[in-house]
């Protein structure tokens, strides 16, 4: 459905379109979503950054998880993950999710703090949704720093997903919601894992288009 997330991004942009001009904070949840929101931000003529949240891993699969952390602490926990783990490893596996937001943070975004969210309208983009935990962390955050409007963006998500994370904000915009949907990869042609670098390199762009502008 997608050849990469440039594609995706700038096909969400359009979809987005009555936000141009809008003065609207775009904001990635990286690594993923950050290239899809970079083309949002560019074409709305948004305000970008990236708001820092983490999936809640299992020790023995991490690629599965039981909730999720953004960087303020907000906490999305799966009501049924106190029957699977331990609380103590419960609170184990946040405290290094946090160390590796910080890590993100300063590597990322530089140490800089996030943009100023209360009265403004917010668009959380990510590459996809499969369980959706980050993402509800990443509304708990916005929700908390009195967002005016939250609205979420993202290319594809599975129909259950979708539906729990349209009652927790006020605008969902999806693309793509496959009638058999197992993992966000399956509607990118050329998928992989982002690496430090090139969120970097995506933000040195977005500094260098600013430059142009205000000169």
């Amino acid at each position: 459905m997608f050849q990469d997330r440039k594609e995706a991004g700038q096909k969400l942009a359009r979809a987005l379109g009555k936000y141009r001009n809008k003065e609207v904070l775009v904001l990635a949840i990286p690594k993923g979503g950050v290239e899809v929101a970079f083309e949002v931000a560019k074409y709305l003529n948004a305000d970008f950054s990236m708001l820092i949240s983490r999936k809640l891993p299992f020790p023995d699969n991490p690629e599965a998880g039981f909730g999720a952390i953004s960087e303020d602490g907000s906490t999305f926990i799966i009501k049924e993950a106190p029957q699977w783990l331990p609380e103590k490893t419960i609170r184990q596996i946040e405290k290094e999710q946090l160390a590796e937001i910080k890590r993100r943070i300063k590597v990322l975004r530089e140490n800089k703090h996030l943009p100023k969210i209360s009265d403004r309208i917010i668009i959380l983009i990510d590459d996809g949704l499969a369980m959706g935990s980050t993402m509800q962390a990443s509304i708990m955050l916005c929700r908390k720093k009195k967002a005016k409007k939250i609205v979420v963006a993202v290319p594809v998500a599975g129909k259950v997903v979708a539906e729990e994370i349209k009652k927790l904000v006020d605008e969902l915009v999806v693309l793509e919601q496959p009638e058999h949907f197992g993992a966000v990869a399956q509607v990118y042609e050329n998928w992989y894992d982002v690496s430090d670098e090139e969120v970097l390199g995506i933000m040195d762009k977005l500094n260098k288009r600013k430059r142009k502008i205000n000169f």
